[in-house]
């Protein structure tokens, strides 16, 4: 299937789900109360504790935490004894950002074993918050077998430390801290971070040095990744270093593009300013570390324990812009617009990542619907930046989701224009996503060479691989070398549904039926209820005289999601099935059903490959 995905390590995710009950909510919302009053009218008519109970598990699983958090209340009326209940609502308050009423349930469980991971965290906080540095050190201490927790909590642990004076023995109990390989960016960073703040510079650049040097540092943790590069920067630049310091930024900038703090902060020491350190104090400290390892859990499934960690670190450090945008972002992935809305709009003025909030805003805005207002927003954007190409992959893809075809070719035809002859590797995208606009406009052989520049940018992009091999195939032109093109996506992409289906279905066009059914089973379970892939399972099936099974899967074809599978074709396939095979053919008989529209990548920085 022609699929391109949006671009916007460590398991953890148990920490939320196993560790307090099964389905915990997800990302939380900053500011935003939806419908409080009908709320507060739906509780007062819940009559019952397990009315009150099971509403709330309701509302929790659908991640509406105004809700859940009001019938948990409700429901503790009914059994204000009932710890369970308790323990979900402190959860539901955390997730939702209110950390002041999170932190009395933290006080009142804090003897609780099941949800001691959180409250001691939830308390620590606190205690550094207000000063109490010793105390949070004792409450934050942790013996267990979990490296993660062990991580964490020795962080923060040893940013307690330096509040209350103990900088050396701090920077002493982290070096001393064994632990799997992916410790070492997390530690080396905070350990620079340390060092800067005690007046050790060289100290300082020795550990952030190491943390932007090693191999895996991208790969484990890119965000903490870029700010040790930033750390850097701004060490070099305050002790006069200046050469130095856009040396490390370009260290960065070869590695993940178009990163717009990074971008920021060279101009201002381009222009001879010293730009101040993000962590200045314990707390800072405190909401790095968090930050540092939700952002690293931050894959997807996990977003129970990244919103968890984000909110907690946004509790007592609310002006991080990179906070703020990651919440915005889990909001996204679980279709809160507004939620992320509320995020985007908190990023402060001044912020160098104000520009990628209102990017993101946009792109928010089409997804509740005000696909004009998401429109003008983007045009402005553009209007008052026409050089930055991240404008144009946001407008780009509102008017791919409103199947604007001719307006999106236009906008990325502008796009290319700004490129200039000379593109770099970051620029595939812009390419790849100008290919994909003339392809739905049917304008092949505008639409083709796009494709190969953005492969020739970036030789093992599997988007691009899977996009033009497919559409080769589905044309019946360059077979194997499309065959070949999928086949690699594949390896690229081993557990992305959709790269398979592609796979299966060269099979199909090719018509080794055989081969392609064993794909698509495997897209099937990869990307279960997708119309397409349901589709193109059953006409395999078929070809290989498995028909009730053929006829089943086209059945869940039409209650699958897909709006651009062709339903009449299905139900005629249902009642009438495939035709005969004809002889002469070099292929199968029908083409794919249209695949579905893709999403261009938004204005987040990518890695690059």
């Amino acid at each position: 299937m022609r699929q391109s995905s949006t671009l916007f390590l460590l398991s953890g995710t148990a920490l939320v789900t196993a560790l307090f009950f099964a389905s915990a909510p997800n990302a939380a919302t900053p500011e935003a109360k939806p419908a409080q009053e009908e709320v507060t009218f739906e509780a007062e008519n819940v009559g019952s504790f397990a009315g009150a109970f099971l509403a709330a598990r309701t509302a929790d699983v659908d991640h509406d935490y105004e809700t859940a958090i009001t019938l948990y209340r409700k429901a503790l009326e009914f059994d204000p004894a009932n710890i369970e209940i308790r323990e979900r609502l402190m959860i539901s308050l955390l997730l939702n950002g209110q950390f002041e009423d999170g932190l009395a349930e933290a006080e009142a469980l804090k003897e609780d074993e099941a949800v001691e991971r959180i409250t001691t965290i939830v308390r620590g906080l606190d205690a550094i918050r207000d000063g109490r540095f010793d105390e949070a050190k004792t409450l934050v201490a942790y013996k267990g077998p979990n490296d993660l927790d062990r991580l964490t909590q020795t962080l923060i642990g040893a940013w307690a430390d330096v509040g209350a004076g103990k900088g050396k023995q701090a920077m002493d109990t982290i070096a001393k801290m064994s632990g799997p390989d992916w410790f070492k960016v997390f530690t080396d960073y905070h350990l620079g971070a340390m060092a800067i703040e005690m007046g050790e510079p060289g100290t300082a650049r020795d550990h952030l040095t190491a943390a932007i040097t090693s191999q895996e540092a991208v790969a484990t943790a890119p965000d903490t990744f870029m700010r040790a590069v930033m750390a850097l920067a701004r060490l070099e630049a305050a002790e006069g270093n200046k050469q130095k310091a856009l040396d490390a930024i370009s260290v960065g900038d070869g590695m993940i593009s178009n990163y717009a703090p990074l971008k920021a902060l060279r101009e201002s020491i381009e222009n001879g300013e010293t730009p101040e350190q993000q962590i200045s104090d314990a707390a800072d400290g405190a909401a790095a570390v968090l930050f540092s390892v939700g952002a690293a859990l931050n894959r997807q499934g996990s977003e129970d324990m990244v919103s968890l960690y984000l909110q907690l670190s946004h509790s007592i450090d609310q002006d991080s812009a990179d906070t703020l945008i990651l919440l915005g972002g889990i909001a996204e992935k679980l279709e809160q617009p507004e939620r992320a809305i509320g995020y985007y709009e908190q990023v402060p003025e001044d912020s160098p990542m104000r520009r990628i909030s209102e990017l993101q805003l946009g792109l928010a805005l089409a997804g509740t619907d005000k696909v004009e207002d998401a429109r003008e927003h983007l045009k402005e954007l553009i209007a008052s930046d026409p050089s930055d190409l991240r404008s144009y992959l946001a407008y780009g893809s509102v008017l791919s989701d409103a199947k604007d075809y001719e307006a999106m070719a236009a906008n990325y035809d502008k796009a290319v224009e700004v490129i200039g002859p000379v593109a770099g590797p970051g620029d595939w995208t812009i390419y790849f996503q100008r290919g994909i606009a003339y392809e739905r406009l049917k304008k092949w052989e505008q639409a083709e060479p796009n494709f190969l520049k953005a492969l020739e940018l970036n030789a093992e992009q599997p988007q691009v691989l899977n996009y033009l091999g497919y559409s080769w195939v589905d044309m019946n032109r360059n077979l194997e070398d499309g065959l070949d093109m999928i086949r690699r996506a594949v390896e690229l992409r081993p557990d992305d549904g959709y790269v398979v289906d592609s796979l299966g279905w060269a099979y199909y066009r090719m018509g080794r039926f055989e081969d392609a059914v064993t794909e698509l089973e495997r897209a099937v379970q990869l990307r279960a209820g997708d119309a397409t892939i349901n589709d193109h399972l059953g006409d395999a099936y078929w070809r290989v005289g498995r028909k009730l099974e053929a006829v089943y899967q086209w059945n869940r074809a039409l209650i699958s999601e897909g709006e651009d599978v062709n339903r009449e074709q299905i139900n005629e396939k249902i009642k009438e099935g495939l035709p005969p095979l004809d002889p002469t053919a070099t292929t199968a008989d029908k083409s794919p059903a249209e695949p579905a529209a893709p999403a261009p990548a938004p204005a987040q920085p990518d890695k690059k490959s």
